[in-house]
Order: C-alpha cells, then sequence, then structure tokens
C-alpha cells in the first residue's frame, strides 16, 4: 500500500547526502585513484552505483510505503482457538484499546503520535523517511540500512585510497574544489559510517530476537517486574535466531537483500513462542 508524501528537510537532507557521495566517488575518487575509463574504474563505477541504486530504491519504498494501518473492521476475538495468547494493558488487564482512534489494537500495534494513527508491528517514527518504521516497511527500511552502509563504508575505502595514489602528483588536481570535496566527504562519511553500522548492528539484534524497538524498551521493564517477582521473562515473539530472520526477511535467503515482502502477513496476528510448544506437544 501506497502513502501520501509531503516534504521534509530531513528526506531532503538525506537526497542531497547521497547525490553528493554518488558523484564525488565515481567522479573524483575512482577516477583519480583507477582512471574511470580503466577496467578497474569501470568495475568500481559498475559495482558502487549498483549499491547506491539499490540503496536509493529501498529508501524511497521506505518512504512510500504506507507501514500498515489497523482494519477498521478489526475485533479481536478472545475465543479463537488459533490464537490463545492477546495482549493486554498493563494497569487493569484490559484488551488494549487506542483511545485516540477509538478502536482496539491488534498485537504489536501502537500508536504513533506524528502519524495520529495507530501502526502495525511499529518499531519507530523515523524524521529520515518522515514515515513509521512497521510491519510493511520494516524490510525494506533495514535492507535501506543494510545498503547504506555497505555505500559508506565502499565510498570511505575508495576516499582514502584515492590519497595515497601518486602523492607527488600535480598538486593542483587535488587542490581548490577537489580538496574541499575531500574534506566534507571525509567530515561526512566517517560519522555517518558508524552511526549508520551503529544502527545496522542495533536491528540485527532486533530482527535476531523478533523484536521491534518498543518492545525492546517494553521488555527492559517486564524483565526487572519479573525478576522482582522471582520469575524469568520470556519475549512472547522469540522463535529463534534462523526462525525469527526468515519472519522478518523472508524464507528464501537469496531475497533478504531483496525489497521484497510477500511472507509478511496481514499484521493482525503473529506467531509466538507459546504456538510453537503446543504444536510440538501434539
Amino acid at each position: 500500500m501506497k502513502r501520501a508524501f509531503s516534504f521534509s528537510p530531513p528526506v531532503a537532507v538525506v537526497v542531497l547526502a547521497i547525490s553528493f557521495i554518488y558523484f564525488s566517488t565515481i567522479f573524483i575518487f575512482i577516477d583519480r585513484w583507477f582512471g574511470l575509463m580503466s577496467s578497474p574504474g569501470i568495475m568500481n563505477a559498475v559495482v558502487f552505483t549498483a549499491v547506491a541504486l539499490m540503496c536509493i530504491a529501498n529508501y524511497v519504498l521506505a518512504i512510500f510505503t504506507d507501514p500498515g494501518r489497523v482494519p477498521s473492521t478489526y475485533m479481536p476475538d478472545i475465543e479463537d482457538s488459533e490464537n490463545p495468547i492477546h495482549e493486554i494493558k498493563r494497569k487493569g488487564g484490559d484488551l488494549r484499546y487506542c483511545q485516540k482512534c477509538s478502536q482496539y489494537k491488534p498485537p504489536r500495534a501502537h500508536h504513533c503520535r506524528v502519524c495520529k494513527r495507530c501502526i502495525l508491528r511499529m518499531d519507530h517514527h523515523c524524521i529520515w523517511i518522515n514515515n513509521c518504521v512497521g510491519h510493511e516497511n520494516y524490510k525494506v527500511f533495514f535492507v535501506f540500512v543494510v545498503y547504506a552502509v555497505v555505500s559508506c563504508i565502499y565510498s570511505l575505502v575508495l576516499l582514502v585510497g584515492s590519497l595515497t595514489i601518486d602523492p607527488s602528483k600535480d598538486e593542483q588536481q587535488i587542490g581548490g574544489p577537489f580538496r574541499t570535496v575531500y574534506v566534507v566527504a571525509g567530515l561526512l562519511l566517517i560519522p555517518l559510517s558508524m552511526a549508520l553500522s551503529v544502527l545496522l548492528g542495533w536491528h540485527v539484534y532486533l530482527i535476531l530476537h523478533n523484536k521491534t524497538t518498543i518492545e525492546y524498551h517494553e521488555g527492559v521493564r517486564a524483565m526487572w517486574l519479573a525478576e522482582k517477582g522471582g520469575n524469568v521473562y520470556s519475549h512472547p515473539y522469540d522463535l529463534g535466531a534462523f526462525e525469527n530472520l526468515t519472519t522478518i526477511l523472508g524464507p528464501n535467503i537469496l531475497n533478504w537483500i531483496c525489497p521484497m515482502s510477500r511472507h509478511k502477513g496481514s499484521g493482525l496476528r503473529f506467531q509466538t513462542a507459546y504456538d510453537k510448544s503446543i504444536s510440538a506437544s501434539k
């Protein structure tokens, strides 16, 4: 499902950063290191362009894909034998109900104050895509981060490599505007590579445990309360590392780095560890 897009300064910043990194990498770093028309230059330009295109494609999908809407007709069925677990409010123990949307919330859904509606399997609201990251666009958001990390590190390697080649060459070639490009690119790529690598590591951890960012913070509190009561907290949606990966990225490993998410399901019900224990006992 597509969504309407409105102008956002953070998105404009990301687009400008991607454009600057791409053109400086192709026409300055690769050209200076290998020569753009040489075989190594063409190979690196083609590979970097392919990675950049995948990065841009997933970024666009993350922006324009609706993260997941709760159907207006949704109603939890407490008598459904195939869905024995229902999320309830921490206070009162009632089924989760959104007062702002005036409807029940499915498991893992949360209300976004920015989007002003409930989002299926909400992870967080991201200003850099001007959209929520939820059930429908979580995979493309994650794959975008993967390609963004690869692109930044690749560009940084090419930047450093282009500075180490033929230092006795005419200094005017890297003087003036070129020197400015190197300085700006370095100041942009180094912190960006570090920040995106941390973000990627964080979401790899979340995927391996089948958690959202919201569920992680809720789980910290639940773990503390469980330990206080002498119990052990276990995340109900953790099915094991590999199954968690296939749940988020898809059953076909070859599609893990592609923007394909036909395996997602409705987002109204998710398999739990409790379901697995019941099926194993049968």
